[in-house]
C-alpha cells in the first residue's frame, strides 16, 4: 500500500513541478522532456530484465548445484542460531535460509550481479512458506531490508570510478562507506525488529552481532596499516577470489557427494529467464515513476530546499551538492551513479562533495529497485512496512555518511 501511494506520489509531484516550470518560467520544453523520460525509463526497465537474464541463469544454476551438494546447508548451520531469531517464521533446515545467507555475502563483497539471482532465489523459496501469496511476510521483510540497508565490506566499484576520473587516493572513501553502510545496516534490522516485536537483546543475537563487530573492526585496522596504493588492488583481488573459491567449493563438494553437476545446473538455471520476464513490468514501473520525477526538476528542487532550511537553521550547507546522490540512491543505482560522477566531475573527486558523494553511493543501496524486482519476481503486491524501514535504513546511512564525511574529510 505504501508503495502505491509512494508511485502516485511521484506522478503528481512530477506534474505539479512541471507545470510551474511551464507556467511560471516558460519551460516549453519541460513536459516532452518527462514524457520522452517514460519511453527511455520503460526501455532501461526492459533492457535491466533482460541483462538479468545470463547472470541469473548462472547463479541459479550454481545455487542448485550447491544445494545438492550440501554447501547451503552447511551454511544455514552456521548461521542457523542467528537466523531462527532474525526470521523466526523460516522452518528450521529449510533452503531459504541458505540463499539468504548467499546473497547477503555477495552484497557485502559488493558482488551485485552476483547477489540479485541469489536474492530471487531467496524470495521464491521464501514464497514457498507464505502464507499469504500476494502479501510481503516477515521474513520476506527482514530479508529486503538487510538488502537494502546495502551492507559493504568492499566497494570496489567506487573506488574504480574514482580512479578513473582522477582521485589521488582512490581508496579513501573505504573506511567512510564501511562504517555509514554498517549503521544503515543496524537502523534497517532495528526498524524490522520493532515492527516484527523482535528481541534483540537475546545473547545469541547479541553474540553474532558482537562477533560481526569484531570482524569489521579488524578489516577497518588492516586496511589502515596497508599501504594506500594496495587497498583497491587487495580488494578487488579478496573479492574475486572469494567469489571464485564459493563457485569451486560448489562443484568440489556436489562431486563428493556424486552429484551430476551439469544437469543438476542446468536444471536450476532453467529458472532464470522466467524470473526475468516476471519482473518487467514492475521495474518498468518503478523506473517510469522514478524518471518523470527526475526529469521535471523535483529532485533539484528538494535539494535546493533542504540547502536553504540548513543555512537558516545555521548549519554549515557544504554537504548539499551531494545530496542529488544521496536522495536518487534509494531510487536508481545507474541515477545515483550518475550523480555520483557527475558531483565529481564538478566539483573534483578529491573536494569534500565529490567523497560525500561516493560515500553516499555506497551507504545504502536501492531500495525501490530491489522492492520492485524481489517483491514483483513472486507477485507481491502488498508490502506491509517493508518501504518504511527500508528508507528508515536509508536515512540513517545519509546521515552517518555526512557526520562521517565531516570527519574523514572536511
Amino acid at each position: 500500500m505504501v508503495l502505491n501511494y509512494i508511485w502516485i506520489a511521484f506522478f503528481l509531484i512530477a506534474f505539479v513541478t512541471g507545470l510551474v516550470r511551464l507556467l511560471v518560467f516558460g519551460d516549453a520544453e519541460v513536459f516532452p522532456a518527462m514524457v520522452g523520460s517514460t519511453f527511455e525509463m520503460a526501455k532501461l526497465g526492459f533492457e535491466i530484465s533482460l541483462g538479468l537474464t545470463g547472470v541469473m541463469t548462472l547463479w541459479l544454476g550454481l545455487m542448485k548445484v550447491g544445494e545438492r551438494g550440501g554447501v547451503v546447508a552447511i551454511m544455514a548451520r552456521w548461521v542457523g542460531p542467528l537466523f531462527r531469531k532474525l526470521f523466526p517464521d523460516i522452518p528450521p533446515g529449510h533452503p531459504a535460509t541458505g540463499s539468504i545467507l548467499m546473497n547477503i555475502a555477495a552484497n557485502m563483497l559488493g558482488l551485485d550481479n552476483a547477489a540479485t539471482p541469489l536474492g530471487l532465489k531467496a524470495m521464491d523459496e521464501l514464497q514457498s512458506i507464505n502464507p499469504k501469496r500476494d502479501t510481503a511476510s516477515n521474513p520476506m521483510i527482514m530479508f529486503l531490508v538487510l538488502n537494502t540497508s546495502g551492507l559493504t565490506l568492499i566497494p570496489i566499484s567506487i573506488m574504480v570510478y574514482r580512479a578513473q576520473l582522477g582521485a589521488a587516493d582512490p581508496s579513501d572513501i573505504f573506511l567512510p562507506i564501511l562504517l555509514a553502510t554498517f549503521f544503515s545496516t543496524m537502523a534497517g534490522i532495528l526498524a524490522v525488529a520493532f515492527f516484527q516485536k523482535l528481541n534483540l537483546f537475546n545473547k545469541v543475537i547479541l553474540g553474532y552481532l558482537g562477533v560481526f563487530t569484531l570482524l569489521v573492526a579488524a578489516i577497518i585496522w588492516y586496511f589502515t596499516i596497508i599501504p594506500q596504493g594496495q587497498v583497491e588492488l587487495i580488494s578487488s583481488v579478496a573479492s574475486n577470489f572469494i567469489l571464485f573459491f564459493i563457485i569451486i567449493t560448489f562443484i568440489a563438494l556436489a562431486l563428493y557427494r556424486r552429484v551430476n553437476v551439469y544437469e543438476t545446473f542446468i536444471e536450476g538455471a532453467k529458472d532464470g529467464f522466467k524470473i526475468s520476464v516476471k519482473i518487467i513490468p514492475y521495474l518498468v514501473a518503478i523506473l517510469v515513476a522514478i524518471g518523470v520525477f527526475r526529469t521535471s526538476g523535483a529532485m533539484s528542487w528538494l535539494v535546493d530546499g533542504i540547502g536553504w532550511l540548513a543555512g537558516a537553521a545555521g548549519l554549515n550547507t557544504d554537504f548539499v551538492p551531494a545530496l542529488p546522490t544521496a536522495f536518487m540512491k534509494p531510487l536508481s543505482g545507474a541515477g545515483a551513479r550518475g550523480m555520483m560522477v557527475d558531483a565529481m566531475n564538478t566539483f573534483g573527486a578529491d573536494s569534500f562533495v565529490g567523497r560525500l558523494a561516493s560515500t553516499f553511493q555506497g551507504s545504502t543501496d536501492t531500495t525501490f529497485y530491489v522492492l520492485a524486482v524481489y517483491f514483483g519476481s513472486v507477485s507481491i503486491r502488498k508490502t506491509r512496512y517493508a518501504v518504511t524501514c527500508g528508507l528508515i535504513a536509508d536515512l540513517a546511512g545519509i546521515v552517518a555518511a555526512i557526520f562521517i564525511a565531516y570527519l574523514f574529510f572536511y
